[in-house]
């Protein structure tokens, strides 16, 4: 009998013991992918999100980050978190739209002067609704949709100086709605392929251009395969940071809270990074003997005006000025 006890006695300490040392929950992993180099601004803003979320919900929900393609092209990371994967990825929100076509006006040709713009219609009621939507049809979660990419300009291989010089040129772009008729209203020819094969697309001559962000340009190094930057800023490319629904609802209430405002935070620190870096990037790329030069912008605006009628954007085009109070 003193034995039994004794023994019990010892088995409770140890499992005492066992589970002080344990976390209360088991961790949530989330893989984070991005077709970006780890020195881009988002590959920076993700990392420090890993961090920072760690250490916030004391390492009950993991981040893990890849680069470069490590885990397909945007639009297969979106298809893999749809299936279920504990995936993500940094997207441009318009690649959402063929779920809730009203997100394509994030990406709506020169609807956002800057980022603080776009970093206040993002958190915008109306923009959550959407959101939500999306949720519902489409299985996919977006915990912020504020990471600045930058504004794209034109890469050709002869100077641009108005829609006319863009007849005939194969321009990649992403392949969404808005991106395509954008591109095509400003008089090129839109073609749309991975990010990770644009530098091989423009070296083969298998496509004429391309159109991209300044970080984007240096650190896919396309100033070796292209001639001219010319500075339209057509498009403002803010992105959203997507997680699949089943993933995101395996964390707890209280560490969902955490990982949003985070979210946020680390998206405001990377645009901050992406400002900052694309003045140097556009410098560096002039630096390699790529002419970069600015541009007559109104004839690129008139030009582009028929694709919100097109796209059936004017309702979320109001929308986006009510909310900014212009």
């Amino acid at each position: 009998m003193n034995f039994t006890v004794k023994t019990l006695g010892i088995c409770a300490v140890l499992a005492g013991a066992l589970a002080a040392g344990m976390p209360a929950t088991a961790a949530t992993t989330l893989r984070i992918g991005t077709v970006l180099a780890p020195n881009d601004p988002m590959g920076q803003g993700l990392e420090k999100f890993k961090l920072d979320v760690e250490k916030a919900t004391n390492g009950e929900v993991v981040i893990e980050v890849f680069h470069n393609s490590q885990l397909g092209d945007t639009t297969e990371m979106i298809d893999q978190a749809r299936a279920g994967a504990a995936i993500g990825t940094v997207t441009d929100v318009a690649r959402l739209s063929s779920f809730v076509p009203s997100l394509a006006i994030m990406s709506a040709p020169f609807l956002f002067d800057n980022y603080e713009q776009a970093d206040k219609f993002a958190l915008s009621d109306e923009y959550i609704a959407w959101g939500d939507e999306l949720r519902e049809k489409s299985g996919l979660v977006m915990i912020a949709s504020n990471w600045y990419q930058g504004a794209r300009h034109a890469l050709t291989q002869h100077p641009v100086s108005s829609p006319a010089d863009l007849a005939g040129v194969r321009m990649r772009t992403i392949g969404a709605p808005v991106w395509i008729e954008t591109i095509r209203a400003m008089g090129a020819e839109p073609t749309p392929i991975a990010w990770g094969e644009v530098y091989t697309a423009l070296q083969l001559g298998t496509i004429d251009g391309a159109e991209a962000q300044p970080t984007a340009i240096w650190n896919a190094k396309l100033y070796e395969v292209i001639k001219n930057v010319t500075k339209t800023g057509h498009i403002q490319l803010v992105t959203a940071l997507v997680v699949g629904a089943d993933a995101w609802d395996d964390i707890s209430p209280e560490n969902q809270k955490i990982v949003r405002d985070l979210a946020v935070e680390d998206g405001r620190y990377a645009s901050q990074l992406t400002i900052e870096l694309g003045e140097k990037a556009l410098e560096d790329v002039a630096a390699s003997g790529v002419e970069v030069s600015e541009v007559d912008l109104a004839p690129f605006k008139e030009a582009v005006k028929p694709v919100y009628k097109q796209l059936d954007l004017e309702a979320e085009a109001a929308i986006v000025n009510k909310v900014l109070g212009r």
